[in-house]
């Protein structure tokens, strides 16, 4: 299993806490030390599974928004975008658990032309004020069709690292990787009103390769 580049202090520190509290517990608990080393154990494995980079066969798209993470359809509604776009949109929201893939990626291909880090609170990444409230990243991509499309990685109670690795004036492709969010989070994605949303709530989405709404020129 390939594991992310962002897994790396983790594991390390998990890897050093594990190992020493399995020493410490067959030293002083003897016979009784699996009932704190199983438990452990399960925890230790769960940390390599967050990490996990699937195989993912990414397409090329051109009026196609791809989910940017894997997760769970949260939330569709109108909205008004007052940070950059500053027009009403559509928002479509996906919650990411501590167990699914946690790497984020482009909705839309086109061009990077924004981007900006908000320092915030710790929300539960479900709670609507996240949005705008909650430690962020905003981007914001000018797609092929010409539209400007904006997204959100949005801190939660329990994730306390973002990670994006783009700039103004990058290539964007749709599937392909952008960023990491470390333990349960949220993406939200703003666009055009006239845009064909494909997804509903509830739905169970797959980073890079579900089809979540359609653009046109």
């Amino acid at each position: 299993m390939k594991l992310h580049k962002e897994s790396k202090g983790t594991i390390i520190v998990a890897s050093i806490a594990f190992a020493l509290v399995a020493v410490l517990s067959i030293y002083f608990l003897k016979n009784l030390s699996l009932l704190i080393i199983i438990p452990l154990l399960v925890i230790y494995g769960l940390v390599f599974w967050f990490f996990r980079v699937p195989k993912r066969n990414i397409q090329d798209h051109t009026e196609n928004v791809i989910a940017p993470v894997d997760g769970k359809v949260v939330m569709i509604k109108e909205v008004f975008e007052d940070e950059l776009l500053q027009t009403k949109v559509i928002q479509v929201s996906i919650f990411m658990s501590p167990l699914n893939v946690h790497i984020c990626r482009f909705p839309v291909s086109g061009q990077v032309i924004y981007k900006k880090y908000h320092p915030g609170k710790y929300l539960v990444a479900w709670h609507e004020k996240s949005s705008t409230e909650n430690e962020r990243t905003t981007v914001a991509v000018e797609s092929l069709t010409n539209h400007k499309v904006l997204f959100r990685q949005i801190a939660g109670y329990v994730a306390r690292r973002i990670v994006f690795n783009c700039n103004e004036g990058d290539a964007a492709k749709a599937g392909h990787e952008f960023g990491f969010i470390k333990f349960g989070s949220r993406m939200d994605v703003f666009l055009p009103l006239d845009t064909e949303i494909i997804c509903k709530i509830g739905d169970k989405t797959k980073g890079g390769i579900d089809v979540i709404a359609k653009m046109r020129d």
